[in-house]
């Protein structure tokens, strides 16, 4: 007998009698099912990603009918958990490469050969070599480059020998090993640079092209450039102030030495304060800032250029083979030995006495940024994949402290990678992190959390997706409670003059309480995860009031050494004033929501395990997931609350929900 269905009745029939023990046991209108050959294809589909098989076909037909343990089966194959990682992907959003801000500063060119030493090749390469996307000298090893051979020639080619100073003269570093300019060549985006043998190839370098004077006046030979082209040669270029440019143009009067050498160009009228008053002749020696030790510029209009250094193979290397780096890259120090200024921040990569530290761990090569991405776009993934696979409450997703990590996760935590890229500290103590190498991309490994969390709602992925408390309460609410953020239809603002539209404090401000008088609360348990990154603060490390941010912010410090960024510095009201040294998120707390904040994500699904909306919209998730469509009111009438009783009674089994679901005569009606 075919079940049958009314919805018009139901409602009225509920007053009378109790309700039916299933809602699909309402009786007034025959269900038109699909034939049993289209709900396996159905079924498959939707469960497994693919059709039936022949055999499948033939089982289900010999049967003549599809069971509660077919579908229990079928929840059993690869293919079924696959399926599901793709809708907790879905659900999750989980993809954090445009949530990262990378501006490549830590990337490094080049491919550690004979010819292209591993180097930064990007932003970073204008402080330390004078432009944008400058290398080192791949041709000379730093610290041999003021040695002679055994048949007393240098041992490695001298780029501008008519211009630098003897070869054993040379400094290849400074006083606390910091490495040194090998080799220059001017900038051209200051000089116009010609090259001279194009015509005379007997023009081997600048000493003999100054024996041309048509081709180079002997008092330019300063700026006489030898440039390797293309094929990594040698040619001499004369290079001069670019007479194409309004800057460089109006440098027309020449400086010489005592010997008539030109060594800089000057504006006729520097006390007009020029944009460009003066050029000077490139060498191998560095300015420094501010006239202080190991604070390192080059000249401008120069590319001061370090030699390589031969290092071990880098973590992200598929050989063993040692690889050429960049001096600069090349080294490993915890801080600039003259200042102290620590290299573990994204300040290392303009600082020239840093380096890429022990093992290059704080540098990389742009697959590495886009592995570590992967794995952590994975790993809620992984946690919901764990907690459907064991067959656990689904909320376990929420609050559980398992996770997994592979080889690149392992890597960057253990070795504390990612420096200026990624603001995440470990889960959990690195000792107890499992121990896998870079190259086990595909080898995921479970491991426990340290204490403070939860779920997939404190990993990287979820934290730099929604980067700040508002956006991360608003997709659990969406994704979890399915409820979104939105005025009332009949919400009215007070005249613009009201003292309510000037409250800093959002969830008292007018207009906009109306949803932030429940967002600003909530958000309070990630108060202990900092915005736009994904690091917890430790009440140990970041205590609720620190009296020296106080003192930074009331000397005008805001900044306070770059150790109170996560502290009120500055006061827009009264309360702010009243809370200089406050840690951001205690800042309008009450009493209540300061609980929220050390109870964390696990006491709001706590809280609201309490309530019945996490099981609600998980119905209404699944519903929509496996029908393709959302609910209708009659079928919420009719659905909602039966399976959202049973789920609950399941033991939050999402298999059970599901099955639920798949079993209805709602999922094998023909519409």
């Amino acid at each position: 007998m075919p079940s049958v269905r009314c919805l018009g009745l139901l409602a009225g029939a509920a007053i009378l009698f109790s309700l039916p023990a299933s809602a699909e046991d309402a009786v007034c209108a025959p269900v038109a099912k699909v034939p049993l050959e289209r709900h396996l294809r159905q079924l498959s589909l939707d469960l497994l990603g693919r059709p039936p098989t022949l055999e499948e076909y033939q089982v289900v037909q010999a049967k003549g009918s599809i069971t509660a343990e077919d579908i229990q089966a079928m929840m059993k194959q690869e293919a079924f958990f696959q399926r599901m990682r793709t809708y907790h992907r879905a659900l999750l959003r989980s993809n954090i490469s445009a949530s990262v801000f990378d501006a490549g500063d830590s990337r490094l060119g080049g491919a550690g050969t004979a010819t292209s030493a591993y180097g930064f090749a990007n932003n970073p390469s204008a402080g330390l070599r004078g432009l944008n996307g400058v290398t080192c000298d791949s041709y000379i090893a730093q610290d041999d480059c003021n040695k002679l051979g055994t048949d007393g020639k240098p041992l490695f080619p001298v780029q501008d020998p008519h211009a630098e100073p003897p070869v054993t003269e040379k400094k290849c570093r400074d006083e606390k090993g910091v490495p040194l300019p090998v080799s220059y060549d001017y900038d051209t985006s200051y000089y116009k640079c010609t090259q001279l043998d194009l015509t005379d190839t007997t023009l081997t370098d600048c000493t003999v092209a100054k024996s041309k004077p048509e081709v180079l006046p002997a008092r330019y030979l300063y700026f006489c450039d030898m440039r390797r082209i293309a094929n990594g040669t040698l040619h001499p270029f004369l290079c001069l102030p670019d007479p194409a440019k309004n800057t460089t143009s109006a440098l027309t009067v020449e400086q010489a030495d005592a010997s008539g050498n030109v060594v800089a160009f000057t504006h006729p009228n520097p006390e007009t304060n020029p944009t460009l008053a003066r050029l000077d002749r490139c060498t191998l020696t560095l300015n420094k800032r501010n006239n202080v030790n190991g604070t390192y510029a080059p000249q401008r209009g120069c590319l001061e250029r370090e030699g390589y250094v031969t290092k071990p193979a880098p973590y992200w290397a598929t050989t063993a083979d040692p690889v050429r780096v960049c001096a600069i890259e090349a080294q490993e120090r915890p801080a600039n030995p003259w200042t102290l200024e620590s290299c573990e921040t994204t300040r290392f990569v303009g600082d020239r006495t840093c380096g890429c530290g022990v093992g290059m761990r704080r540098c990389e090569v742009a697959a590495v940024h886009t592995a570590r991405v992967a794995a952590f776009n994975q790993e809620p993934e992984r946690i919901a994949d764990s907690v459907l696979r064991r067959d656990e409450p689904y909320f376990n997703i929420l609050t559980t402290r398992r996770s997994f990590l592979n080889g690149t996760l392992a890597e960057f935590y253990r070795q504390k990678q990612g420096v200026g890229v990624f603001s995440v500290n470990a889960p959990g103590g690195v000792d107890a992190l499992p121990a896998l190498a870079y190259s086990d991309v595909d080898t995921w490994t479970e491991y426990t959390r340290d204490t403070p969390h939860s779920g997939i709602l404190t990993t990287p992925a979820f934290l730099y997706r929604f980067p700040t408390q508002r956006s991360r309460v608003n997709e659990f609410y969406d994704a979890f409670l399915c409820k979104t953020f939105s005025p009332a239809q009949d919400a009215s603002l007070p005249p613009p003059e009201d003292a309510c539209n000037r409250e800093n404090n959002l969830a008292k401000r007018c207009g906009c309480n109306y949803c932030h008088a429940t967002i600003e609360p909530t958000g309070a348990h990630w108060g202990r995860y900092g915005e736009r990154v994904a690091l917890y603060l430790p009440p140990d490390q970041f205590p609720r009031y620190d009296p020296k941010c106080r003192d930074c912010a009331i000397n005008g410090d805001t900044s306070c050494g770059g150790e109170c960024a996560q502290y009120v510095m500055q006061a827009y009201d009264g309360d702010g004033a009243n809370s200089l040294g406050l840690l951001k998120t205690y800042l309008y707390r009450t009493a209540d929501e300061e609980k929220n904040i050390e109870g964390g994500p696990a006491l709001l699904v706590q809280r609201m395990m309490q309530t019945g909306d996490l099981e609600r919209c998980a119905v209404k998730r699944i519903w929509n997931e496996f029908l393709g469509r959302p609910m209708t009111p009659e079928e919420q009438s009719m659905y909602l609350v039966p399976f959202s009783q049973d789920f609950a009674k399941s033991g939050h089994r999402l298999k059970a929900l599901i099955e639920r679901v798949v079993m209805s005569d709602a999922y094998r009606r023909i519409d």
